[in-house]
């Protein structure tokens, strides 16, 4: 397995990681790939909307109240008639259509910082 080039500390404190978590989830019927689109409570931050596809793993039922892993720092991002506010963060399963999302191991505050 081939790793990325190396980056700097620097780079890393770039990225803005928090704690979420889930309160609505609905399918993403205009999405090219199966999808959901999540609303994601990040306390102070606010809540913030993705698409993720993580349908083959998660229902939507299950989803909600579950706290997650997310970049709130890059730009919004256009899928169909969608603006994707966060990238949440997943692993990808050995075909890349299942995706396990990175969860904290105990609750935590919505909104806190990975570092």
């Amino acid at each position: 397995m081939n790793t990325k080039a190396e980056i700097t500390w620097n780079d890393f404190e770039k990225l803005d990681i928090r704690c979420g978590t889930i309160i609505n989830a609905e399918d993403f019927e205009k999405a090219r790939n199966p999808s959901y689109k999540l609303e994601i409570d990040f306390g102070d931050l606010g809540i913030r909307k993705s698409s993720a596809q993580i349908t083959n793993l998660y229902s939507k039922e299950g989803l909600i109240g579950k706290q997650i892993l997310a970049i709130v720092n890059f730009p919004k991002k256009q899928i169909a008639n969608f603006f994707s506010e966060c990238l949440v963060l997943g692993v990808y399963g050995e075909d890349k259509k299942d995706v396990t999302l990175l969860t904290p191991s105990l609750p935590v505050k919505n909104g806190m910082q990975v570092g």
